[in-house]
């Protein structure tokens, strides 16, 4: 029994060894604008060339992976866009910010002493600090040569869904499809979303955090406004809707097959 727990904890150790070593293909980047810093990691396509044109992916991480280490906001996607047959199928620039600690992509004021939490979104105000730094990011990389400006993406989960629905408002001639999971926004801002604008949208009926009716209320009114909003619901899946979003199948295939 004991030789069968030490192999266990040696395979473990092994895997996690190989996913941090995985992750270290995501370059630590910094970008600092009016004196402030907003960390980074960039993924380049396997034989990058400035020469070619690629697509440019954002995703934003929620709000337990905050801080400083330009680490913890690998922690969920990242292994999908490191899987070799999907890198080789769709190469592309992905980008993972993060956000610092106590800092919201989202202009939202959030009540946590609530189950579920209550959120106030305040979208049509000044943007975040973190916000700010996103959309001066996205602006000097879709500048890049190699950047194919007509498929930027962007996406993001629970807090970062939320940044999400919000910067597609403050951009919205930018991205050329977008998705995002258990998140939410004030609908009112749907009404400068472009026409059509495709959207994937994820949640789980039991997310006791999020409630899965700001989904279900962004899809409607994307579509009502002339969207192209499609809604996932996961029957069994609470708040951590994602592991389920980043294992459809057809998530990337669907994201890449959209350019404005």
């Amino acid at each position: 029994m004991k030789n069968k727990l030490l192999l266990i904890l040696a395979f473990l150790t092994l895997q996690f060894s190989a996913e941090a070593q995985d992750n270290e293909l995501f370059k630590r980047k910094e970008l600092v604008s009016e004196g402030d810093t907003l960390r980074y990691r960039i993924l380049y396509p396997e034989d990058f060339s400035e020469a070619e044109k690629y697509p440019l992916v954002f995703v934003l991480h929620g709000a337990g992976e905050r801080g400083r280490d330009n680490e913890a906001q690998l922690t969920h996607g990242s292994s999908l866009f490191l899987k070799d047959t999907l890198r080789k199928k769709f190469p592309a620039i992905v980008v993972f910010p993060q956000v610092e600690a106590e800092d919201y992509w989202a202009r939202v004021e959030v009540n946590r002493d609530t189950v579920p939490q209550q959120f106030n979104f305040k979208n049509t105000g000044k943007p975040t600090k973190a916000m700010r730094l996103l959309m001066k990011l996205s602006d000097d990389l879709a500048a890049e040569k190699f950047t194919d400006k007509n498929r930027i993406y962007i996406g993001g989960l629970s807090m970062g869904g939320m940044g999400t629905y919000e910067i597609i408002y403050r951009k919205p001639d930018f991205f050329a499809a977008a998705f995002a999971i258990c998140g939410g926004a004030d609908p009112a801002i749907v009404e400068k979303y472009p026409k059509e604008f495709p959207i994937w949208i994820f949640h789980g009926e039991k997310d006791d955090v999020v409630p899965p009716e700001w989904s279900k209320t962004m899809a409607r009114e994307i579509n009502t406004h002339g969207g192209n909003a499609k809604l996932s619901l996961y029957p069994n899946d609470n708040h951590n809707s994602w592991d389920s979003a980043f294992s459809e199948p057809y998530l990337l295939p669907w994201l890449f097959s959209n350019q404005k």
